[in-house]
This record gives C-alpha cells, structure tokens and sequence, in this order.
C-alpha cells in the first residue's frame, strides 16, 4: 500500500509529550524510540495573507480549499508542512494572539494535516507584511508597528513577541483539542523567519535566549531552533543562546529571474556547502531547511538532486517553498519565482515526491562525490537532458518523464507514480498519474486531467492572466504488471465519475478519476468508501478543466538554416479541433499533424525556406470557429481584411555562414547577470548604429564583497543561453572554428575579459582577450578554450554557497554539446588593475 506516513510510524508519543528532542551529536530523534528523524514536505500558505484574501475574491471556502491540497500532500508522500505564521494578522501590537478567520483556518490545516500522517514544524514569527504580491494592508501585529529591525532590538517589540510567542504555544487548537505546545505532531520550534541581526554578539544572545525562553514557557519541550543562514557572523551568538539547531534556505538559481530559466542547473545543486559547520558541529547543533527551491526553473529533474545535497550536508528536515494552492496555481500570482502543483505542474510535483524518498533512504552525511558522477545514487537516477527525476528501488517506481528504464523488480512494486510513458505504463497525456496495489491482483489507478503551460509561469503575474490550463480528455493506457492478466477489470469509484472501459490486451482508454483495477469479483466488492491513505478509497487529487478558448503556444527560433524547417506547436481548444494549418509564403496552407499530446507539427520544404525573414501563421480551425495566431484572431490571414499582420519570424541564413551567437540589440534582456549594477545600459555605437551593451564597474577589489566569496568579489559575470540559436541548426555549424567578440573598451585602455563556451554538462572552456579600445573584432580560434571553471547563475543564494563550479570533466572541448557563453570581467587581471575601473562595450558575438 502507499507508504505516505513515514515520519509518525516511528515512535511519537502522547499529548503531553516532547515527541522529539536533539542528541548530543546534533540528531533529532524520536522520545519513544529514539529514531533518527527525517522529514520532507512543503510550505503552504492558504490560512494567511494573498491566499486567504485570493479565495474570498474568487467566492472560496478556504478549509474545502485546504481539504483538496492536504490530499495533495498526501498523495505525494509528504510527511512534513512548514509555513512562516503571518504574526502581523493573528496579533496585536503588545503581542496577545488574536483568535480570528486566520488562527482558525491555520488550526484546521494542521488537524487535516495530522489525519494524513504528516507533521510539521511551527515557526511562529514572520515579521512579514501581509501584502505580497500585492501592497500591504493594515495589520494589528507586532510586527506591522515595530517592522523587522525594530522588532530586534525595540524592548516593547522585544516583551510583545514574548507576551505572544508563549500565547502561541499554549493555544490549544480547537480541531484536535491539543495545544501546540504538547502537540506529537510538531517536531520541532523555528522562532521567526528570517531575522537580520545587525547588533553586538551580547545583544544578539540576549534577544535569542529571551525568544527561546518564551517558547519554553509555555512548558513545551520541543526543541528549539533559528535560523542562522543570515548574519553568518554571529553564529557563535546564537549558539551561545543555546538553540537545538540551526534552520536553512537554499535558492541555488537565486530569485526573481521573471522568466523561465533556460539551462543545466545540476552545477548549482551540486552540494550544499556550509562554511561555518564545524561550530555547528560543536555546539552539537541539528540542521532543518525551512525553503528551498530552484526558482524560475521550469524542471524536475533538480528536485531530488537538491534533497541529496540537503542529505550529504547532515540535514533531517527539509520543506519546499511553496505548494500553490490549487484555487491558484493557474495563475501563479502568490510567488511568481516559484512554481509547484501536482495537478499544475505535474512534472514538478513528480520530482518533488521523488525528492521525499531522498530524504527517507538516503543516510545522512552520505557523500557521492561532485557532479557528474553523483546523477545516480542508489536507487535514484537525475537526468537533466531529458528533464527526468527516476526512483527505482524495486518497491517503488517513480518517473518525470518518459523513461525506458526497466524497473528492478516488477513483481515486488506496490507504488508507481509518472508522467508520459515507461516500461510498464504506456499512456499520451499531460497529466499525472498513480498506481497503488492495494493487495495482489488490485491497483488503484489515479489519472490527473492534462496540463498545458500557455505562458511563461514565472514573470509579472496576476488572476486576469491565465499561466497553465487543465483539460480532461480521453487518452489511451496500456499497463504491463505482473500481477494483472489482460483481462482485468477496470471500475470508475471517484465521485461523479462512470467511466468504465473495456480492455482488450492490457489496452483501455482513460479519462481522468480514480478506478480500481484486478479480478472483476475483488474489484466489484471493494467499498468505494473504505479508509486509504488517511483518507478515502475514492479520494481525488483533480478538477475540472479549465480550458475556455483557443491556445496557441509557439516560440519561433531565432535563426534557421536554408534547409527543410519543422514547426511545431502546442495547441488546445475547449472545442474538438478539426483543422490546424500552417500559413506560409510561396505556397498553399500546409497541414499541421497531432504528433502527441497537444502537439501539432509540420515540416516547410525547402523551396520555401528561403534565406532571409520566414514569416508564417498558424490557423486553428474548430467546430465553431477560425483563429490565427498572432495575434490570436478571428478570420484566415488569406482574407482581404485580415489586416493584423503580425506574423511569427525567423532568420533563414544559408548553410555556409557565420552566426549570431550573442546580439546586444536582441539578446539583452536574455542575459544572465552575476549582479544588477547602476553601470549597465544599451546605447546605438559605431557607423552603422549597432547596439551595443556596456558594463562599467567603478572597480572590481575584494574589499566590500558583501559576504561573497573571494572569487564573486573579484569577478563579474554573464550568461546568454545559446540553444534557442543553436536549436534551428540542427548540428550544421559544426565546422566553424572560432568566436568572434565585437566590441570596445570604455576606459582607454584595452579591457580583458575571458570569453567562454559552457557545456551541456556544465564544463565552462574559455580564455581570456583583450578588447580594444576602438570598436572592433576579436578573433579566439575554439582549439585555443580550455577548462575554466563555471559561473554559478543567477548567483546562489545564501550568499555563503559557492560562486563557482569546478568540473570534473576528463573530455576534451565538444563544439555539439555547447549550450551557453560566458563572459567574464576579472579573470586575468592582476589585484592592482582589479582595483581600476572596468569597462565593457559588447556588440556581437559570432561563431565563425
């Protein structure tokens, strides 16, 4: 059966208990048994602030909201939650909690929690606003008179947050009649979320110590925590307050990019490096991660690599941030640099689940060395080529993505959980789905509705902008289990849900709900309703489609060469789709065929592809309707008055020219920046007006690096992503031999910069030139690149993680695998010219 409770089968006591508490090694066990605890959820955030408000808005009940996400949670074998409680909605100014819709809301999540198993982590103090995305609203807290660098240090603040946190602990929550202070389920006290001491290590003592004592006053004795990844220095301050552990984050691809990060993110989830572990380590301190993800990375497969990296560092407690609420995650608005929804973000949540069982089998400390050797250990496997995240240790069989894997021991599997197709499931759509033996012969099969990403989730967002829309179809399974003959039966036990197919040869179409399959006799006698996985047999992670016009998602490349071209597109309509066309020049309407999926396809032959601007139009064409896309308008382009002409556009070159790698003009809002500086701006130069991109830094000494590591402080960094250009190419560039950097020193004399290729695999090949000081071309032949290492972008945060990656790599330089350009300022230059103003003026990069 799904094993979704792992954390309370291992030794929880009663009310009244510690449940849990830190060894002299720094080891969260359990009181009873004294196990070693691991945990890994998420943070969720319905009770609070936007999503509170964002539910009465659309008319929502927030506990029916909060049932279906629980499942959710459930579903996908999270044992843990963790939220920053917005203090400033639940509190007044001298710290008495205030028993609202919020405290209320919050209750009832962790009594739902508490039916499925999973526990939690309370950190009672946000100092946040309620605003975010939107402006703040007035609050009674503490913390909306005081803000955060007051609450720190003001001594009413100081006695409010006491008066409240003692409170906190000692509200008994009306769902399950405990107080959070005795509850079993609560492992554990992270005090607030976030603080940026600024004060002498004695004050900063004294403030923890204080907080400390008030959780404790409430007679608790559950192990205290705070967090000590900001104001690093004090570390031994806070230790001296004597905390149980420290609490982490982890943003490896920093935050607010505002688009879809494009590129190899295992570099920067290689290890999680903690520079002061040796005093945690003495102070016999346990480690938690109250946030991690990779943000604005659109991808499963980081997922799991992450929570082994959390594993290696000694870390037991881990929660993603965070869950989007289902109600939501259409339209991303709550955290637009994140992005995380089973039924939204399928793949996603796959890897998420898959990360879950990381922090259950792998032991702590467990080291399999640097990347890219450690993309497989033990029972997991990480791919980002083929944007998988795979669990297959003979019991369960996880997958994000297509996966020809054959798994370890098919008649042992109990749980499988996937995206696209596999060894045993064969199935078409673009949703999730699970299979559960419930006994031998019997599966419970859940089938999610299709997820269709129509806009880039992760830029300016809000609830009149649609990001991902859902739609229920009707899609071919064929299932290859052992323990199921080819006549099996298959029983609709959702509710609402009569779909009941036929099979022939393990083959039967599906639409979305909950079935039970096996021997018609056991299947038809089971209760729809009997008790599974804290729940119900008939649970249901889904929802209605959501699909209410034509979509049409499409990014035309760059550049293509004079060669056959294939177009393809997603496409999806609430209407049955009859016709989908291709309008191009030279030519009639060519037919655009359903490959997969929602994807439609169709190659231009060659003598229409000529070099130069190919244009083009895509017409949908339903039961009740003709669009064209762009600009998403009724009518044919062929017509008369179709006057929108805004047509999709490429560059055709011919097969034997140079290319565009890098365009100031247009490629600078693409670009990847170690740093935003006030230095940086587009201006026309040169005879012919070409933009040109220019970088000034007033200096570049180790002085006032702001935390960073010596090589960030030294160093400025860019990264263009290469693969939209590269893409439309199909290889045909392979006999170019070398780079070619147009641009201009800013500072009379010339600029050394080190220009760089970066691999598929995150090996960096790169030397350094001087830029003249008049506009003009550097010629770098590609025999001359050599291993450099890898700028860590966008820049990890917390600033203490490395800035660099060193690969491993034993092959030489590979012209096939490049994927983006690097370019450096700093590398080359001696201390005293880092210390002298920089200045760069990039036009082009070509490779010739």
């Amino acid at each position: 059966m799904l094993i979704i409770c792992q954390l309370s089968a291992q030794g929880t006591v009663g009310p009244g208990g510690a449940s849990t508490y830190v060894d002299g090694q720094g080891v969260i066990r359990w009181s009873g048994s004294d196990e070693e605890i691991t945990g890994f959820g998420v943070n969720y955030t319905v009770p609070f602030a936007h999503a509170y408000r964002s539910a009465e808005r659309l008319g929502l009940e927030p506990k029916r909201m909060i049932d279906r996400d629980v499942y959710h949670f459930s579903r996908l074998g999270f044992d843990l939650y963790r939220v920053h409680v917005w203090d400033t909605e639940i509190s007044d100014t001298l710290g008495n909690l205030l028993d609202n819709e919020h405290l209320d809301a919050f209750d009832y999540l962790i009594a739902e929690l508490g039916k499925r198993g999973i526990n939690y982590v309370l950190t009672p103090i946000a100092y946040w606003g309620n605003g975010w995305p939107e402006p703040d609203r007035p609050t009674p807290g503490f913390s909306h008179k005081f803000g955060k660098a007051g609450s720190l240090t003001t001594p009413e603040a100081i006695r409010a947050q006491e008066r409240y946190l003692r409170q906190f602990m000692e509200h008994v929550n009306p769902y399950t009649g405990v107080a959070y202070a005795d509850d079993p389920r609560l492992l554990a006290v992270e005090i607030s979320n976030e603080p940026h001491h600024d004060g002498t290590p004695e004050t900063v003592t004294d403030f923890v110590r204080r907080m400390r004592e008030a959780v404790e006053a409430s007679g608790t004795e559950k192990p205290v925590f705070y967090n000590i990844s900001h104001s690093t220095h004090l570390m031994e301050a806070y230790f001296a307050a004597d905390i149980r552990g420290g609490t982490f984050q982890w943003y490896p691809t920093g935050l607010g990019y505002g688009k879809a990060l494009p590129g190899n993110v295992l570099p920067n989830v290689d290890r999680y490096t903690i520079p002061f572990d040796s005093i945690i380590r003495a102070a016999g301190g346990a480690k938690i991660v109250y946030e991690f993800d990779p943000a604005d990375v659109n991808s499963a497969y980081p997922y799991p690599a992450m929570a082994r990296s959390f594993r290696s560092a000694g870390i037991q407690l881990a929660t993603h941030f965070s869950y989007d609420p289902t109600y939501l995650a259409a339209y991303n608005t709550e955290y637009n640099t994140h992005y995380m929804n089973l039924l939204y973000a399928p793949q996603k949540a796959i890897g998420l689940m898959i990360a879950a069982e990381v922090f259950r089998q792998v032991p702590r400390y467990a080291d399999y060395g640097s990347y890219p050797a450690d993309t497989t250990f033990d029972a997991f496997s990480v791919s980002y080529e083929r944007d998988l995240a795979l669990l297959n240790d003979g019991t369960h069989y996880y997958y994000s993505n297509d996966v020809k894997d054959s798994p370890r021991m098919p008649d042992s599997l109990s749980s499988i959980a996937g995206f696209g197709s596999s060894p045993l499931v064969r199935y078409g759509g673009t949703g999730a789905y699970f299979l559960d033996q419930l006994e031998e012969g019997v599966w419970r099969l859940e089938v999610l509705p299709d997820a269709l990403q129509i806009r880039d989730a992760y830029g300016r967002n809000s609830l009149d902008k649609v990001v991902t829309v859902l739609q229920e179809n009707i899609h071919d399974m064929t299932l290859s289990l052992p323990s199921l003959d080819g006549s099996f039966m298959v029983r609709p036990i959702n509710a609402g849900n009569d779909w009941a197919p036929g099979v022939r040869e393990h083959r039967f179409a599906i639409r979305p709900g909950v079935y039970l399959l096996g021997d018609s006799g056991r299947v038809a006698t089971r209760e729809m309703d009997a008790p599974w996985a804290g729940g119900r047999l008939r649970d249901y992670a889904g929802t209605e489609g959501t699909v209410d016009r034509v979509h049409v998602v499409h990014s035309p490349p760059p550049v293509v060469q004079a060669i056959p071209y294939t177009v393809a597109a997603d496409i999806v309509s609430p209407d049955s789709i009859t016709r989908v066309e291709l309008v191009a020049p030279l030519g009639p309407p060519i037919e655009m065929k359903r490959t997969s999926g929602f994807t439609y396809s169709a190659t231009v032959p060659i003598d229409r592809v000529k070099p130069g601007a190919f244009t083009y139009y895509i017409k949908v064409t339903t039961r009740d309707s003709e669009r064209t896309f762009p600009p998403d308008v009724d009518g044919d382009p062929y017509e008369w008055d179709f006057y929108q002409r805004t047509p999709y556009e490429t560059r055709v070159v011919p097969v034997m020219h140079d290319i565009r790698l890098f365009d100031a003009h247009r490629d600078r809002d693409a670009l990847v920046l170690s740093q935003w500086t006030d230095g940086l701006s587009l201006r026309p130069s040169g005879p012919g007006l070409e933009d040109e991109f220019l970088i000034r830094l007033s200096s570049l000494a180790r002085a006032g690096n702001g935390g960073g590591t010596d090589s960030e402080a030294s160093d400025y960094a860019i990264r263009h992503y290469l693969k939209p250009v590269l893409g439309g190419l199909r290889g045909r560039w392979m006999y170019h031999d070398s780079l070619v950097i147009r641009g201009e020193s800013l500072y009379g004399q010339p600029q050394p910069i080190e220009v760089g290729l970066t691999l598929s695999d995150g090996s960096t090949f790169a030397t350094v030139v001087d830029i003249p000081v008049n506009v003009g071309e550097v010629v770098v032949a590609l025999a001359d690149l050599e291993l450099a290492p890898t700028v860590l972008l966008p820049r990890p945060y917390p600033g203490f993680l490395p800035y660099l990656f060193e690969s491993q790599r034993d092959k030489a330089f590979d012209l096939s695998e490049v994927e983006s350009l690097q370019i450096r300022i700093g590398p080359g230059q001696s201390n005293d010219q880092l210390a002298q103003p920089q200045g760069l003026g990039l036009i082009s990069v070509d490779i010739r």
